[in-house]
């Protein structure tokens, strides 16, 4: 993320990247802000914080790192101060989203999983405690981020780019912090996502069984089961937002698999494609949620169309007049 990519693919990826998920973002926002999709408070106040995590994640890293990079080098952007604190502010807002995902994935754990638990857990303090909790220790983490890069070179008294200090080749404390942050984000967030997801399937396959043999039993009959069809679409959102995680962050984790494990590492040409590609997954990301909301929940594809049709329905109502 330091030294943005140049070439026709890129441009036009970041650029494309930045102009598409800052609106849907924003468009999430203000949807979920209403709280009218039929969601939980608890819920709601989730998919809230991660949409504007998500957006964080966008600007920081895509409009004010990889477009100006790429379209205008050698702005104040690159003056290194200016440089080291969008670093640190890229991977502070990283790990708010990444954690912010976990966060959700674990409620909905809860929630299907422990009911002696949520009505305790899944409430909308807790929800909102969880939230500035990861928040507060995602930026705290990574305030060290700005202090371990040096510039490029000066000119004129002025420090230029921004490049890491020599004591990552030296320092166990270097070395220390590098590996805990890899491990925070994204190994053990992905490992996390998945043992939630797998451990929720395997409670719903067998609460899904018990109650198809006591509903056989008691009616004799095939009957929908009105609290399953009501627990449905939590799950599907779940599935779709842990998924789409699990996708789009895999070539980074296999990357880093790579890097962390290989012994002789040989910066090549398909290397660097593969560490550039996982990033450009990695930022995908930010922008993915909005249409698993759209698709799996029927509430916000209304508030959707509302939102899109407002300006004609505002334009229309003042030509009547």
């Amino acid at each position: 993320m330091h030294l943005p990519p140049t070439g026709a693919i890129y441009a036009i990826y970041y650029t494309g990247l930045a102009v598409f998920a800052i609106p849907v973002n924003l468009t999430a926002i203000v949807i979920l802000s209403r709280g009218k999709c039929g969601l939980s408070k608890c819920i709601s106040r989730y998919l809230l914080s991660m949409s504007v995590t998500d957006l964080l994640v966008i600007i920081t890293a895509v409009l004010l790192n990889r477009v100006p990079g790429i379209y205008f080098p050698g702005t104040f952007l690159s003056i290194t101060p200016v440089c080291s604190l969008s670093i640190a502010l890229i991977y502070a807002v990283r790990d708010c989203s990444v954690w912010l995902t976990v966060s959700f994935t674990f409620d909905r754990f809860v929630a299907i999983c422990c009911q002696k638990l949520k009505t305790k857990y899944c409430t909308e303090r807790t929800a909102a405690v969880v939230i500035g909790t990861v928040c507060v220790l995602g930026c705290l983490v990574n305030i060290p981020w700005y202090f371990l890069h040096e510039p490029v070179y000066i000119i004129d008294n002025v420090p230029w780019y921004c490049k890491m200090k020599d004591l990552r080749y030296s320092s166990p404390m270097w070395a220390a912090f590098h590996w805990l942050d890899r491990i925070l984000t994204p190994c053990l967030p992905f490992f996390l996502v998945l043992l939630f997801n797998v451990l929720t399937v395997r409670h719903i396959l067998a609460a899904s069984r018990a109650r198809k043999r006591l509903r056989a039993q008691s009616n004799g009959e095939k009957q929908k089961d009105p609290e399953m069809e009501s627990r449905r679409k939590s799950i599907v959102l779940l599935f779709a937002i842990s998924c789409s995680f699990i996708l789009l962050w895999l070539t980074y984790v296999v990357y880093f698999i790579y890097d962390r494990f290989t012994v002789d590492k040989i910066l090549s040409f398909p290397v660097l494609i593969a560490a550039e590609c996982a990033n450009m997954f990695q930022l995908l990301s930010s922008c993915t949620n909005t249409f698993i909301y759209a698709v799996t929940q029927s509430k916000f594809r209304e508030q959707l169309k509302m939102f899109v049709l407002s300006p004609l329905t505002l334009i229309r109502k003042l030509v009547s007049r």
